[in-house]
């Protein structure tokens, strides 16, 4: 950590610097955190208030809507007041932070949809085992490894990053704080750090990543054996409807995150970076819960009772 208070804080680069573009691109992010921030936390609240939905999938979904809100609000907020202000200044600790929280949400994200699809699978795949495999111990215990995996990775990523030396460059072509932006700009050796973050990130994002395949290959083999088509179209809607959510996620983050940095286009990495850390957390409550008629009847029945 040498000579690193020699640069207490970075430039960081908007998404956009055309002038007359900042304050439709900030009514557009406002529109997407908003949308964010309520469907998320209506969840939150929701599906602990009403009994029928203190079912494992809920447990699961409540928790995925808590880290999509806290995740994206480490990120969105900066972002907007950067189209109104023009404000691109971030200090070290700032920026620590940033990489830190977000780092920690995005990791439980990761285990958190690969706990998803699981309860899926076991719904799924072999209903009638379903009460014993999905008991209330092991949806807790599944939920607090997911937590415990995040805060275990985040560390590992903190390290790695405290360890970097800042001491000329202070511009992060990024519009967070982010670990591979922030690599290219130190004068550190870079190299066992770019190892470090690659073999971290490739183990966790392929564990979940081939979990959740698995998961799928077992739906798909039980939907075909459908008898009834409006249960097939039904059940292949919900499964095609989550793939894409998972796709996007994972896709943006392998391309952010296992390639080496000399191989990084910056302007293709914000771009890409949108979609993981704005439209996901936004997608994911209209794909996995939103959609579902039990949802929409306990809301309804909250704001029947509410009037």
């Amino acid at each position: 950590m040498e000579n690193r208070t020699e640069i207490t804080w970075f430039i960081l680069m908007r998404l956009n610097d055309d002038p007359d573009q900042q304050l439709p691109l900030f009514t557009i992010f406002l529109l997407i955190y908003i949308i964010t921030l309520v469907w998320n936390l209506m969840l939150v609240l929701l599906i602990p208030l009403n009994s029928q939905l203190h079912t494992p999938m809920y447990i699961f979904l409540s928790n995925l809507s808590l880290v999509d809100f806290c995740y994206s609000s480490t990120i969105t907020p900066k972002v907007m007041a950067g189209f109104l202000t023009g404000d691109k200044v971030m200090s070290y600790n700032s920026c620590a932070s940033q990489v830190f929280f977000f780092a920690n949400f995005a990791n439980v994200e990761n285990y958190l949809l690969a706990s998803v699809n699981y309860e899926c699978y076991a719904a799924v795949y072999k209903p009638l085992h379903y009460d014993t495999t999905m008991k209330t111990c092991a949806c807790a215990c599944l939920v607090i490894s997911c937590y415990s995996c995040g805060f275990l990775n985040v560390s590992i990523y903190t390290v790695n990053a405290l360890s970097l030396t800042f001491c000329k460059l202070n511009v992060i072509h990024h519009f967070f704080c982010d670990i591979p932006a922030a690599m290219i700009v130190s004068c550190s050796h870079i190299h066992v750090n770019d190892l470090v973050l690659m073999f971290v990130a490739s183990f966790n994002i392929f564990f979940a990543l081939i979990l959740i395949l698995i998961s799928y290959t077992f739906i798909f083999t039980n939907i075909q054996k459908m008898h009834s088509n409006s249960e097939y179209r039904k059940a292949l809607s919900t499964c095609a409807s989550h793939f894409t959510a998972v796709s996007i996620f994972y896709g943006t983050i392998i391309f952010m995150y296992l390639q080496p940095r000399f191989h990084h286009s910056m302007d293709t990495d914000k771009i890409a970076s949108v979609f993981y850390t704005m439209v996901i957390p936004m997608l994911n409550p209209l794909v996995y819960s939103l959609r579902n008629k039990d949802v929409r009847k306990a809301f309804t029945k909250i704001v029947l009772k509410s009037r």
